[in-house]
């Protein structure tokens, strides 16, 4: 069994165990269709991949239940520079 699963860092970070279990299987599905991996691992065990994947923030469940990645989501306002308004 994966370490990681054990802890409790990662049922934290993805909201509980449902949502774990949901975002591990549904990631697995996208995987064995053909998706490729997120991390740059050693490893062919996917179940590894998927848990690095959610480890390194590379992925989680969208507000529909839909597995997301950082890519898909839009840029927000604190990805940009910060601007001191003040000057101007």
């Amino acid at each position: 069994m994966i370490d990681a699963l054990k802890e409790e860092e990662i049922v934290n970070k993805v909201g509980g165990r449902f949502k774990l279990s949901t975002l591990i299987q549904k990631r697995l599905v996208a995987i064995n269709g053909g998706a490729r991996p997120l991390v740059d691992i050693d490893t062919d065990e996917k179940m590894e991949i998927v848990v690095q994947e959610i480890l390194q923030d590379k992925i989680f469940l969208g507000s529909g239940g839909e597995v997301r990645t950082v890519a898909d989501e839009p840029p927000t306002m604190h990805d940009g520079p910060e601007v001191d308004l003040s000057a101007l």
